[in-house]
């Protein structure tokens, strides 16, 4: 049962507790586990890379078996049905349209003096995409990694994903990586498979980017790479926050909930509305779509745990209790969704109005589904094309130009004890020659 609360106290210590879901007393432990892991990998290579296949995902492979081969990515493309191969394009050609609108752009300008200043903006040499395999398949997190990369102008990319349960990977996934443009796929998955791409084996290239979701020995592998390599970001469980009014549809706002809580265990689904007689609704009409669900028992945890409904005054206080939560994915199912939205400050995506689902943002519109979770939309953005680019400053000074600023950089290099800093700003302005 959804719990409903009206109380701005608890409101805000709920929204607050489950923020902080993920902060396991047994992350320690996992921790040393993972680092293990990346040693062996690290040290070993593919020796280590097999043996943790077999030990964690009962595969066993060879270092040529490894990489999927050309077979298997043809024959994936006859074991799915033409109706998904048309909704994979089309998510693919609005993915790469969204992407391309932003490309950041290098650009130079001539100050007085002869003074050039400018930014360089260049793509990583190498990506590596991890697409989980676990409970579900994932052909929307290989589109929504890969073609960033491939617009931001990554020239190698690399796919690791594990074997599924049934021994296969799924042709799905396979297809969506080959409409992506990726011809690189190892199956492999779990932290072995991050060590991997960070610290490269015989078999596996090291990149210089790693991005995707992952369980959470994959999001603490990351974590321990990260410095070695870049990363996207440290991924949580799946989020929803949903502000509605009097004129929402209770029946689509459980359905929209449940999308979320039917994703794992830890995802959380939270309702904000002003309407009493909504969340009422709500509450009814989650356990009526709960019956018979495929997932009733994984989605019926979520609810329990981190399922939420609050009831209060106005819109106004519903935006600041979403701030608080900084939610990955916002709803906004209200009669006039673009005036509240200058009152939200802190969420991955804002799905806005009552015909657009979250569903819309996790396959087709385009914008990335990669977002930041754990309140981490306070300070971070979804996945992009930026997260494949690093720039470079342009700094370039006219012999005019450098005695004008002299005497500044003399004044701050003595404030801070560097006498050659200073030096090397003096022996060019006295001794120009």
């Amino acid at each position: 049962m959804l719990r409903i609360i009206h109380q701005l106290g608890d409101a805000r210590a709920e929204l607050r507790r489950i923020c902080s879901r993920t902060h396991d007393a047994q992350v320690t432990e996992k921790e040393a586990i993972v680092r293990d892991i990346i040693e062996a990998v690290r040290l070993k290579g593919d020796e280590a890379l097999l043996h943790y296949t077999e030990k964690f995902d009962h595969q066993k492979l060879t270092a040529k078996t490894l990489k999927v081969d050309g077979a298997q990515l043809d024959a994936a493309y006859q074991q799915i049905s033409q109706g998904l191969l048309k909704a994979i394009q089309n998510a693919c050609k609005n993915i790469e349209k969204f992407h391309r609108q932003r490309l950041p752009q290098s650009w130079v300008s001539f100050e007085d003096n002869g003074v050039v200043l400018g930014k360089r903006y260049n793509a990583v040499a190498k990506a590596g995409i991890y697409v989980p395999g676990g409970r579900a398949s994932y052909p929307s997190t290989v589109m929504m990694n890969a073609i960033p990369a491939r617009v931001a102008g990554v020239s190698r990319i690399v796919m690791v994903t594990p074997i599924g349960a049934d021994g296969h990977l799924s042709p799905a996934v396979l297809v969506a990586a080959q409409e992506s443009g990726i011809q690189e796929i190892y199956q492999i998955g779990g932290a072995q498979a991050i060590a991997a791409l960070a610290y490269g084996t015989a078999t596996i290239p090291n990149v210089d980017v790693i991005t995707g979701p992952g369980n959470i020995y994959v999001t603490l592998a990351k974590k321990q790479v990260y410095g070695i390599v870049g990363i996207d970001s440290l991924a949580g469980p799946s989020e929803v926050l949903i502000i509605a009014d009097h004129t929402a549809n209770p029946v689509h706002v459980a359905a929209d909930l449940l999308a979320q809580a039917e994703h794992d265990p830890l995802a959380a689904a939270i309702l904000i509305t002003t309407s009493e007689a909504i969340a009422q609704a709500v509450a009814l009409e989650i356990e009526r779509q709960l019956k018979n669900h495929p997932r009733q028992v994984l989605s019926e945890k979520a609810i329990a745990h981190y399922g939420l409904a609050i009831v209060v005054e106005n819109l106004e206080t519903a935006a600041q209790l979403s701030d608080i939560f900084a939610p990955e994915h916002l709803e906004l199912e209200i009669e006039s969704p673009w005036d509240l939205l200058p009152l939200i400050h802190q969420a991955g995506a804002i799905f806005l109005g009552h015909d657009t689902p979250e569903a819309v943002g996790d396959y087709l519109a385009g914008p990335n589904h990669t977002l930041p979770t754990s309140g981490a939309a306070r300070y971070a953005s979804p996945l992009s094309t930026e997260t494949f680019i690093k720039h470079t400053s342009l700094i370039q000074y006219s012999r005019l130009a450098l005695a004008d600023v002299a005497a500044d950089i003399n004044a701050l290099t003595e404030a801070e004890g560097l006498p050659s800093h200073g030096d090397s700003v003096r022996l060019r302005t006295e001794n120009p020659s």
